[in-house]
């Protein structure tokens, strides 16, 4: 009797399991952290870059919902100053400041940005920092990519990402505190036929920051990265958008935000954030490379193709050998 009572709960856990993954838009620790702790945000002065549009707008808006001080950056003063006027909170909209900035700039234009920041809020200095800003061209094939597109690419998303960092973290340090909150991309984890120059500048992200928090750790300075697969969003900067109904379901901006304060302010090192087929991806990758890997390659040129036709990259037709979803 105990034994068949044993198989029967083991079962159900199981099946349970099961339908939590299929339905799940975040990975099993994420999911296991289900609000987000307001005490770890309020009143910190947050930066965020590509706060303009897309999902650094809608962190800022729910960041100054839970009273953090915040500076938004991006190229376009004039769509910030519109996302400030937004904002709702304790410290918004009035103690809110704008701070342009291009990452393709250079160093010393960044090494600039970063003294204003600091002085910000009486000289308080940054206790987050957002990086958001990001540069994505549309699907191609690896050998399509253009010189041009190439070096856009590595300069804003990983270039200008990382000097940016350099120049912050020394003060962090200093304080013995600080938190970068890095908005990489499934495509920094898993093989992304269609995108192989934004996915290498993913890689790149991921490799610095995850060595850059081996390195700081003890000094004070956590590191959490964000890999979100494909986001639903009209206007997004760096995020794949998407208006289209069917088989290929889309994690919002709204919750994508929600599930990156939630894995910041749990000090999460890695959070991903998709529905399925991607997330099923993910975790194959990362578990077992071997059947992840001759999965993606058995796909890639037809992602390549459906890319191509505007068609679902990300849907499950696509893994069953549909070209059109």
């Amino acid at each position: 009797m105990l034994p068949l009572l044993f198989i029967s709960l083991s079962l159900f856990l199981l099946i349970a399991l099961l339908f939590k993954f299929l339905t799940a838009d975040g990975d099993f620790t994420l999911m296991s952290r289900r609000h987000v702790k307001r005490e770890e945000i309020e009143d910190k002065v947050v930066w965020i870059t590509g706060a303009s549009r897309g999902i650094g707008e809608i962190l800022a808006k729910q960041l100054a919902s839970l009273g953090a001080k915040l500076i938004l950056s991006a190229r376009n003063e004039a769509e910030l100053e519109r996302v400030k006027k937004q904002l709702t909170g304790k410290h918004a909209p009035d103690e809110v400041k704008i701070l342009p900035l291009d990452l393709a700039s250079g160093e010393d234009s960044l090494g600039k940005a970063v003294e204003k920041a600091e002085s910000f809020f009486s000289g308080a200095g940054v206790d987050y920092m957002i990086h958001n800003a990001a540069y994505e061209r549309p699907k191609s094939a690896a050998l399509d990519v253009t010189e041009e597109s190439l070096q856009a690419t590595f300069n804003i998303n990983v270039l200008g990402t990382i000097s940016l960092t350099r120049l912050l973290a020394t003060s962090m340090v200093n304080r013995g505190r600080g938190h970068f909150v890095v908005m990489s991309s499934a495509a920094g984890k898993v093989p992304t036929p269609g995108q192989a120059v934004y996915s290498a500048s993913k890689f790149a992200l991921n490799g610095y920051f995850q060595s850059l928090r081996s390195e700081l750790y003890q000094r004070g300075i956590r590191v959490t990265i964000v890999c979100p697969g494909p986001i639903e969003t009209s206007n997004g900067y760096g995020v794949t958008t998407s208006t289209k109904k069917g088989s290929e379901k889309r994690v919002s901006s709204e919750r994508c935000a929600e599930l990156t304060i939630i894995a910041a302010t749990h000090g999460l090192k890695e959070a991903w954030i998709s529905h399925q087929p991607v997330l099923a991806v993910l975790y194959l990758v990362q578990y077992m490379p071997t059947i992840g890997y001759w999965l993606m390659d058995k796909i890639g040129g037809k992602r390549v193709e459906v890319a191509a036709q505007k068609g679902n990259t990300y849907s499950w037709g696509l893994l069953f050998g549909k070209k059109k979803a």
